[in-house]
């Protein structure tokens, strides 16, 4: 927060995360609802910490056995073998296709890692209070945010992997476990990153301003 401005909240204003009107709040202690939409007003979304904790311990937990765990298995004349995600990238890599073994490797190790390890930065930050470098993680969080919309890519690069070798000759492929644990990281990061409240971020730079003043 710049000095000299307020914030929404402090000025009774809060945003419907459903419509994005901005609306004034009631402080009598009755609900307030958007006049737009009817959904239920706050100025911060309930629990948000402990619910985004909560996805991220999931979405941890989960990464594990989506690496270690086979995603895909290829049958050929020789015979049968089973890819790990780490696997398929060296694979990939050594017969060629080595633009695809780098979006695998981004989009499945290296991006997963990197939300888990920007959204558990933001609630330590968020619960510690700090009031350091609040534009960058603000930066940060839309940076995952926006990420997230591309994180259903490796699902669709292996499916699309699996439909290259079925056309192929004498050659088939099936999905196995590890693509199921990669598709919860996914989606419960995505979860993570909508359950965080950003504007957690300025609460106690709007409270030193408020003693200060």
């Amino acid at each position: 927060m710049i000095a000299g401005e307020t914030s929404a909240m402090r000025a009774g204003l809060a945003l419907c995360r459903h419509c994005r009107l901005l609306s004034r709040i009631d402080t009598t202690g009755s609900v307030n609802y958007c006049p737009r939409c009817g959904h239920e007003l706050a100025y911060r979304r309930h629990d948000a910490i402990q619910r985004t904790w909560a996805l991220i311990i999931a979405a941890a937990i989960c990464y594990l056995p989506a690496n270690l765990l086979p995603v895909m298995k290829s049958t050929t004349l020789v015979g049968a073998s089973e890819d790990t995600i780490i696997g398929g990238v060296i694979l990939l890599y050594l017969t060629g296709s080595w633009h695809l073994a780098l979006i695998v490797l981004i989009a499945s190790v290296m991006i997963p890692l990197a939300k888990l390890m920007s959204l558990a930065y933001l609630l330590i930050t968020v619960q510690r209070r700090s009031t350091k470098s609040n534009q960058e993680r603000v930066r940060l969080y839309r940076l995952v945010e926006f990420i997230g919309r591309w994180s259903m890519l490796d699902v669709f690069v292996i499916a699309f992997v699996v439909a290259l070798v079925q056309i192929k000759p004498l050659m088939a492929a099936q999905p196995r476990a590890g693509i199921l644990f990669f598709a919860a990281v996914v989606i419960l990061t995505i979860f993570a990153a909508q359950t965080f409240d950003p504007r957690l971020i300025w609460d106690f730079a709007g409270n030193m301003e408020k003693r200060n003043e």
